[in-house]
């Protein structure tokens, strides 16, 4: 039997039906409470034109499916237009291995997933009352992060920063026809001082961030981070903060603003909570809005397992529905 093959065409509809902050979350606990098997990222990393690829994959235990997904950042093709990501997804038979679907979704399922991650990171760590998110970063995970967390933060104010000015002047322009009030600088500090939600969404090798920056009450949500040598908040910041997150301590002990502060001695694996045991009350809970938090996002296959599943699973169904009614839905 050949395996199903579907198109960003026909996967974006049925990401509309779905919830993927809620898969996110359960994704995030049954990772953390022991039952996914998640190997270690395999991954590729260029230099002339800038740009990796990242092989993430696995499975939930007694679930039907595994996943093998291949996302491909290329930072210089935003010079010509191009899209900077790309990918697809394998789904495969737990039982049999036989390959059941490709999701050819051009990395689109990557940012929808990145995304909603983040919105599952504010949703437990984020203060009561936002006054301000600040963005770092004004690419297509600068506007997602922003858009998923409009179902769980009611706060329209943002400013946003990156390298390049026209790239804060055109999120500007497309960020306030969704609703919201845009400021663009070129001081990152600026944004540090008068937001107390921050997403970085950069892929810097450098710190951004300064630890005398942040104010008390700051979330933030870090999620560029996601090969070793990227590093976008100066480690102080995780020594200062109350309350520290990763994604996959184990994977945050090789990349992300984890791995780069205990790199430095500033913090060591004591103190980082994961993420699944956040949701379920376990640890890591905010008890003030004085506290200062950071979510390290590094990427986790479980995301890729849940939104990958979740999308042919009702494509599927869409199929069945179609079949049954004699082509007409």
């Amino acid at each position: 039997m050949q395996p199903e093959i579907y198109n960003l065409k026909q996967i974006k509809p049925a990401l509309q039906q779905l919830d993927p902050i809620q898969a996110m979350e359960q994704g995030f606990v049954a990772y953390s409470d022991g039952r996914a098997v998640i190997p270690p990222v395999g991954e590729l990393i260029f230099s002339q034109p800038p740009g990796d690829t990242h092989i993430k994959y696995g499975y939930i235990r007694k679930h039907e499916y595994y996943v093998i997904k291949i996302a491909s950042g290329f930072y210089d093709n935003m010079k010509t237009g191009i899209p900077v990501g790309s990918g697809l997804m394998l789904i495969f038979s737990q039982r049999t291995g036989r390959l059941a679907a490709i999701l050819l979704d051009q990395g689109h399922l990557t940012d929808v997933r990145t995304a909603a991650a983040g919105a599952v990171a504010a949703k437990f760590l984020a203060p009561k009352n936002v006054s301000r998110i600040g963005v770092l970063g004004a690419g297509v995970q600068g506007r997602m992060q922003v858009q998923y967390l409009s179902s769980l933060i009611p706060c329209r104010d943002v400013s946003v920063w990156d390298r390049n000015m026209h790239a804060c002047d055109t999120y500007k322009t497309e960020m306030e026809l969704l609703g919201y009030t845009v400021r663009p600088t070129r001081d990152a500090e600026e944004v540090a001082g008068t937001c107390n939600l921050i997403i970085t969404a950069t892929p810097a090798h450098t710190p951004l961030l300064k630890a005398d920056w942040i104010v008390a009450g700051t979330h933030i949500t870090a999620m560029g981070s996601d090969t070793p040598e990227k590093n976008e908040l100066s480690p102080r910041i995780l020594e200062k903060a109350d309350i520290v997150v990763g994604d996959s301590l184990e994977q945050c002990r090789s990349r992300g603003e984890i791995f780069k502060a205990v790199t430095a001695g500033v913090i060591d694996m004591k103190k980082p909570v994961e993420l699944g045991h956040v949701i379920t009350g376990r640890a890591g809970k905010r008890v003030s809005d004085d506290q200062i938090t950071v979510a390290d996002l590094t990427g986790v296959a479980i995301q890729d397992i849940q939104s990958a599943v979740a999308v042919f699973q009702t494509l599927k169904s869409e199929k069945s529905e179609k079949n049954d009614s004699g082509g007409i839905l």
